[in-house]
């Protein structure tokens, strides 16, 4: 297969990736919100598209973290790239067809080793690196978010305690379409660029652009488009696991737990650490519901969203290490790890028909019932 031609190929990879990206995490912004109805559901969405393009305008700390930090550029190929975008996609699909918010970053990061390892050998793999940006924000971040949420919501309920309820109620209503708004401009700033970073290091690789380059404006503007879409999209499998089956949550929750996910996920989009804003805003939900004087924790569907969690970077590694030693065969190996790709979402797309949750149910407990969460 001709070189640019293969670049050409993983350019479109990384943009469907980041399509799904976009409607896998739209729950991490606005599932509160929709579950609280401080936003109808299009509107949450449509507001969230539109802040996670703005927001990969912001900063490109993360994605000079992906094209110069987890991998070895001038061992990687364009063809190993495409591997690990395959990896990342089949896992994103899966988790978004049984509702789990699992982590759309460490689907990439998983991808992405597994092929670089298969192809190039684990030295081209920087693991010191991993543990850094990757492994230590994943463990540490959702904790942050969740203490902090802790804070603020018991302060929120504590300053409240003797205002008059339907005032403190449209009060945090309003607060929440902002806060929500915020995570939403911090989603854009952290996970667009992930996408961002991986078409760079294609570009490096195919000889594009030189090693250590910065995104070019154009790879900037497409993955903010990519990632708008898919958000703008739904994602409501994923909303409703969030926004219903964790914790009831009651608006002043909502507004700590979306305020404490967007200043943790801010300060390390700053700092260039590529966490994953799921495992943030999922702590921040589980800290608005411990915050909460008599509020329940379901942490049934906590545990398995944690096990989901730990699943997502091995499994995607092992799919992505597949399609690698596939597709560096040949021309085709590369079109073979294409089309059973394109089949396999073709396939979970259509078992998803077969419950649907949307904008119009998503607040319904039948739709709850028809699509419980699993493993």
């Amino acid at each position: 297969m001709d070189f640019s031609l293969i670049v050409l190929v993983v350019i479109v990879a990384a943009l469907a990736f980041d399509f799904t990206n976009g409607f896998h995490d739209t729950a991490n912004a606005m599932a509160t919100s929709i579950a609280t109805g401080a936003l109808k559901p299009r509107t949450a969405v449509a507001i969230s598209a539109v802040l996670n393009l703005v927001g990969a305008f912001l900063s490109i700390e993360v994605a000079k973290t992906i094209s110069g930090g987890i991998v070895d550029d001038t061992k990687v190929t364009p063809v190993v790239i495409f591997a690990g975008l395959i990896g990342a996609i089949v896992w994103n699909l899966v988790t978004w067809l049984v509702g789990l918010p699992s982590s759309s970053s460490h689907a990439l990061f998983g991808g992405l080793i597994g092929a670089t390892w298969i192809a190039s050998g684990g030295d081209a793999v920087h693991f010191g690196k991993v543990v850094e940006k990757v492994l230590i924000p994943a463990v540490a971040s959702p904790i942050v978010a969740g203490i902090v949420a802790i804070a603020g919501t018991f302060l929120t309920y504590r300053i409240t305690a003797k205002a008059r309820q339907n005032v403190v109620g449209r009060g945090f209503k309003t607060g929440q379409v902002l806060s929500a708004s915020l995570v939403s401009l911090a989603h854009g700033t952290n996970d667009a660029q992930k996408t961002m970073g991986v078409i760079t290091l294609a570009l490096i690789a195919g000889g594009t652009l030189a090693p250590g380059s910065n995104p070019p404006l154009w790879v900037i503007a497409a993955c903010g488009l990519a990632i708008a879409l898919g958000t703008y999209l739904g994602g409501w499998r994923i909303i409703q696991t969030m926004g219903k089956k964790l914790t009831e949550i009651q608006t002043p929750q909502g507004f700590a737990a979306e305020t404490s996910s967007a200043a943790v996920i801010l300060a390390s989009s700053h700092l260039g650490f590529a966490l994953s804003t799921t495992h943030v805003t999922s702590g921040g939900i589980i800290g608005s519901g411990l915050g909460r004087k008599l509020a329940e924790v379901r942490w049934g569907v906590a545990g398995k969203m944690v096990v989901a969690w730990v699943l997502t970077l091995p499994a995607a590694a092992i799919v992505g290490a597949v399609a690698a030693a596939v597709s560096t065969r040949g021309s085709w190996g590369t079109i073979a790890v294409g089309g059973v790709g394109v089949l396999l979402a073709l396939g979970i797309w259509l078992a998803s028909r077969r419950n649907p949750v949307n904008a119009r149910n998503i607040n319904e407990p039948e739709a709850a019932e028809a699509a419980p969460v699993a493993v």
